[in-house]
């Protein structure tokens, strides 16, 4: 089957997006392994129901300033702004439909990277 296969030649394939839905699951940071007090880079996981991210924004402890973050690649943000940024961080999420969801406090200011942070949030 798979001689069959790899003869096909040229494959059209459809895909199109779905909705995930993670019913009860509140939505989690992830922070990268190369994260560091001057580089914060988060995979955002489990954001219910709404598509994906068009934009994610960061507050540092005691700034009351949003700071947009820069898409790497997947669910997956960065802020370098050449500073040491101050944790705790909230982080607020805009989705494709220009829902906004804030979660403040999500990376606690004893932040370390690989590890994932549960929120108390998630769309509803």
């Amino acid at each position: 089957m798979a001689d069959k296969l790899r003869a096909g030649g040229v494959l059209r394939i459809l895909y199109r997006r779905v909705p995930c839905k993670y019913t009860g699951v509140n939505i989690a940071f992830k922070v990268d392994q190369g994260a560091n007090p001057y580089y914060f880079d988060v995979l955002i996981e489990f954001e219910d129901d709404d598509g994906d991210l068009s934009a994610v924004d960061l507050m540092e402890a005691g700034s009351g300033v949003w700071t947009p973050m820069a898409h790497n690649w997947g669910a997956t943000w960065r802020l370098n702004n050449g500073r040491k940024l101050k944790a705790p961080f909230g982080l607020r999420l805009t989705s494709d439909s220009r829902r906004v969801l804030v979660a403040n406090n999500a990376i606690p200011a004893a932040w370390k990277p690989g590890k994932t942070y549960r929120s108390l949030v998630n769309y509803p």
